[in-house]
């Protein structure tokens, strides 16, 4: 079973793979913020004299291990991208799909883009991803949503697995009796979900990282068993996970040296492939308490936007 993860320029890799070679891509390109993306790692310790307090009224000191960073600005974004979803489309499997995750900010412009290249009854669904974290300015509505476009191979022949689509609560349970209620709906194309806590469990250490069970959405209702799929900015490896729990092939491309260790670290479970640079023990760099898991008392690991 393929399992690969590839230091390299993504569009050097796009042009190695065969046409129609990819069931599935999901991609999470960056956002063009316009500065530069960076989480901090840090770790804390119960300490009587410690800045900060905790739960109980503990208190803890805190020390800086570095973190991971990557520009986000592009003079010509969608220049950047229209050769790389050219060749998506290109390496896409005749029902196959691809979802582009992007930020309010850029999602139109892309979609556009991606109208020209797929053309537009291949666009099949824009999904909002809502989530409730962070500051909120007095000057606008706070912005907590994310974009992920949808777009099929061809509009008349593409993989959605009904049946695998997860259940949800209703809102207004009391309204559609007892049955419905215990059963739950189907979401619709607005997904309401967490981020990936900071200090959390899922948390791999990248700054752009994306929540897991988002990512099997996807794979669940657009890839079958034992499929391959792509993410050709793949960062902290959230594809490479989703599928591999899931029983998929993956191909994984990042041209950051370290997001692309941190996703060996994430994956060794998975027995990948590394490709373009020598993969690191699972848990080298980690303290013994991260390594333990989140439940661990004394020190441990987090990591911070910054």
């Amino acid at each position: 079973m393929l399992r690969r993860i590839v230091l390299a320029d993504n569009m050097d890799v796009l042009r190695s793979l065969e046409s129609g070679c990819v069931n599935l891509v999901y991609t999470d390109p960056p956002f063009n913020t316009g500065r530069e993306r960076r989480l901090a790692r840090v770790r804390t310790s119960r300490d009587p004299r410690g800045r900060r307090v905790g739960f109980g009224g503990h208190r803890y000191s805190e020390k800086r291990l570095g973190g991971v960073s990557y520009p986000d600005r592009f003079d010509d974004y969608l220049g950047f991208l229209e050769p790389r979803l050219r060749e998506a489309h290109r390496v896409l499997a005749a029902d196959g799909s691809i979802f582009v995750h992007l930020d309010p900010r850029e999602s139109h412009y892309v979609k556009v883009l991606m109208d020209s290249i797929f053309g537009r009854a291949s666009f099949m669904n824009e999904i909002v991803w809502a989530y409730d974290f962070g500051g909120r300015p007095r000057t606008r509505w706070p912005a907590k949503h994310d974009i992920i476009l949808w777009y099929a191979k061809d509009p008349e022949r593409y993989t959605f697995n009904y049946d695998e689509i997860d259940r949800i609560p209703y809102m207004a349970p009391g309204l559609v009796g007892p049955e419905k209620a215990a059963r739950g709906k189907t979401p619709t194309d607005v997904w309401w979900h967490t981020i990936v806590p900071t200090s959390g469990r899922e948390r791999a250490g990248y700054p752009t990282q994306k929540p897991l069970a988002i990512v099997e959405r996807i794979v669940r209702v657009h890839s079958r068993s034992g499929e391959l799929l792509l993410d050709f900015f793949a960062g902290s490896g959230t594809l490479g996970e989703a599928a591999a729990r899931l029983g998929r092939q993956f191909i994984l491309v990042d041209s950051n040296p370290e997001a692309v260790r941190i996703m060996a670290r994430r994956l060794a479970f998975a027995g990948c492939e590394c490709v373009g640079f020598e993969s690191c023990t699972p848990n080298q760099g980690t303290s013994r308490a991260a390594q333990r898991g989140p439940g661990a008392h004394g020190s441990r690991e987090v990591r911070r936007w910054r």
